[in-house]
């Protein structure tokens, strides 16, 4: 079966990463602190186990590392946090470009959530899902 991914670009689908990224409202953009964000084709094994998953057509997106709301003092010299968005999920889960589209930017928001400390708990209570 033909992914709808594959009527992007890798360059393509990245540019909707940094548009949903670049779109946001200037408050949230001056907290993204210590934080890189990417694409990969396919969750890892390693990434799939970390958050409890074996399916790896179920992962879209994974935030990987200290939220904003448990940094310290003592929070200095570590690597940046990681959000990585994943294309081929995506593009398993969208039927259309535009749902391409409108994922990729729900994923990254998403994942920029648990960087400031919402957890997906919090996000069903606030209908977020």
């Amino acid at each position: 079966m033909k992914q709808v991914t594959e009527s992007f670009s890798d360059e393509e689908f990245d540019r909707l990463v940094v548009e949903a990224l670049q779109t946001l409202p200037p408050f949230f953009q001056e907290k993204l602190s210590n934080i890189e964000v990417m694409v990969a084709d396919w969750p890892t094994l390693a990434e799939l186990r970390a958050v409890g998953m074996q399916d790896r057509n179920q992962l879209l997106g994974l935030y990987q590392g200290v939220p904003l709301t448990r940094r310290g003092s003592g929070y200095n010299l570590v690597l940046p946090d990681k959000i990585t968005i994943f294309r081929r999920p995506i593009g398993r889960v969208c039927r259309t470009r535009q749902a391409i589209i409108k994922q990729v930017r729900r994923t990254v928001l998403h994942e920029l959530a648990h960087h400031f400390g919402i957890s997906d708990d919090r996000l069903r209570q606030l209908g977020a899902y």
